[in-house]
């Protein structure tokens, strides 16, 4: 480990931190990404903190020639490659925020985020590019993208696109001596991450750079010391892979990130570079629990695993197939934390509120919930600070998620005689699908698109094998044609023109979608019409 010591890092940005961890141990491999390559076996590339501050600082002089004197914000769009933490460190040089996009984000869902955060650059990787250049209409404050690509031959034929964009590579060969931001003030905004939603247009939670550093010694505080290894193979757009990402670089203890989660090399990964914890979230736990068991299978070196959405029906059998504990987390990137540390807390529950948040069961009229009934879980912070949500361009939300003084999460729970807590569903009944709710609204717009539709209404229906809170997604459709419909084709036209997890798992053909006299579909007739138990 090389933990900075007697140091304030609430009081300087992830590049002050990086850059004097690059003087202090400038040799010491702290991130390896890894990717499978073309002949299954598995690839890394390393950065130490000497050439991380070095491509980051090449980089944001880069930027700094690029954004012309033009304000803007900067987004970033790859799955997890270095280049990703460097053109975050470059954007904390300038003082910039960046804003993470998902790289399958599409179609109008993409304009939106770039077009709603005024980002005037974007640093993509290539295989993100042609959907960004198909909605470039839509998002007319764009002046510039760097392109990265590990192949040459791509390298040249990105910086044969013209002026708009350019090569990841070449950036990094800037010699510019144009002067860099000394010191960025800790409340500045350091990037915008969205949230999924349940319902209309994510929003973009800002994040201060105080606010990002402030648990940069949170893995510490878990028992984390210079023996572990970290391990993510969650995406860097999502917070709890940034969780991972700061505390590695603060600390000084190594982590091991791949470049796209893969449950049939998670194991393997672990055991090849030592790996000793990780974390879980919702749909990957049942598809890791789903491989058929192995002798081995706890023939690995991770002590622990900190999971969101364990289902309480494989906890146990989880810990011992896999020789693990299970450290069960619930929060939100608004903020809030509960926890359920290994063997203190009930099977099932999602734990009680760490040392800085006040969690409560809040009812309708913001009262409290006796023992075991259902209500909104809701938290504040223990010091009497206000809680304060920024949502970019959106100050009726920000008001919305703060109400007397309490966080409002947006799920339903209860907690017990003992003050463990329980998550139990979204208010409202949002679909969420591994972890993430669906944009049900984008999903109905896209389809529409087909041409082949003429109405369509997109709603969840819980089923026994489900995980807990989550649910299939469902698209009752009616064809503009019935006897030319096709759900083949459908089916491919939405693995074109949506995310993976956006993407219906069952089509319900109707004649009609049933619907009120105001045209509001009325749900719980088409699940009656679906027949599913």
């Amino acid at each position: 480990m090389a933990i900075l010591k007697n140091i304030n890092l609430q009081e300087l940005s992830l590049a002050n931190v990086v850059e004097m961890q690059a003087k202090q141990s400038p040799s010491l491999p702290v991130l390896r990404f890894v990717y499978v390559g073309d002949d299954g076996e598995l690839k890394t590339d390393m950065r130490n903190y000497e050439k991380l501050w070095k491509n980051a600082s090449a980089l944001a002089s880069t930027i700094i020639e690029k954004q012309k004197g033009v304000e803007g914000n900067i987004a970033l769009m790859m799955n997890n490659h270095p280049e990703f933490v460097e053109t975050m460190l470059a954007t904390s040089i300038l003082g910039l925020p960046f804003v993470p996009i998902d790289p399958r984000a599409r179609g109008l869902k993409l304009a939106y985020m770039l077009s709603h955060t005024d980002c005037s650059g974007l640093v993509c990787a290539e295989y993100c590019l042609a959907q960004v250049l198909e909605i470039l209409a839509d998002v007319p404050n764009l002046q510039w993208i760097l392109c990265v690509s590990d192949s040459e031959i791509k390298q040249e034929i990105i910086s044969d696109q013209g002026d708009l964009v350019g090569c990841y590579q070449q950036a990094l060969m800037n010699k510019s001596d144009a002067a860099l931001p000394s010191k960025v003030s800790p409340e500045s905004p350091m990037f915008m991450m969205f949230t999924s939603g349940t319902t209309g247009n994510p929003k973009a939670v800002v994040y201060s750079h105080r606010r990002y550093m402030a648990l940069a010694d949170s893995m510490a505080k878990m028992g984390v010391d210079e023996g572990d290894v970290l391990y993510t193979g969650l995406s860097l757009t999502h917070i709890n892979a940034q969780n991972f990402l700061r505390n590695s670089l603060a600390l000084g203890v190594p982590l091991v990130i791949s470049r796209k989660f893969t449950k049939s090399r998670l194991w393997d990964i672990c055991r090849e570079y030592g790996c000793t914890l990780f974390s879980l979230l919702g749909g990957m736990i049942p598809e890791i629990y789903a491989v058929p068991e192995k002798p081995g299978d706890a023939d690995n070196p991770v002590r622990l695993i900190i999971s969101s959405g364990m289902p309480p029906s494989i906890w146990k059998d989880f810990e011992r197939r896999f020789g693990v504990q299970l450290l069960e987390v619930y929060g939100a990137t608004e903020g809030g934390g509960l926890s359920n540390p290994p063997g203190l807390g009930p099977v099932g529950s999602v734990g009680k509120p760490s040392h800085e948040w006040e969690a409560e069961i809040l009812d309708s009229r913001g009262q409290p919930c006796d023992v075991g009934v259902e209500g909104e879980i809701c938290f504040r912070r223990k010091d009497g600070q206000a809680m304060v949500v920024q949502y970019y361009k959106n100050t009726e939300a920000s008001a919305d998620k703060v109400k007397d003084g309490w966080l409002h999460m947006g799920d339903l729970g209860h907690k017990d005689e003992n003050g463990w807590f329980y998550f139990h569903h979204r208010v409202g009944g949002g679909v969420r699908r591994n972890g993430d709710f669906v944009n049900t609204a984008l999903v109905e717009a896209t389809l529409l698109k087909s041409s082949w539709l003429q109405d369509v209404f997109v709603y969840g229906v819980a089923r026994p094998e489900n995980i807990a809170g989550e649910k299939t997604l469902v698209a009752a459709v009616v064809p503009s044609v019935k006897q030319e419909f096709s759900e083949a084709l459908l089916r491919k036209f939405c693995k074109l023109n949506l995310e993976k997890n956006d993407i219906p798992e069952i089509f319900q053909v109707l004649d009609a979608i049933p619907k009120t006299v105001s045209e509001k579909p009325i749900e719980k007739e088409c699940v009656a019409l679906l027949g599913l138990t």
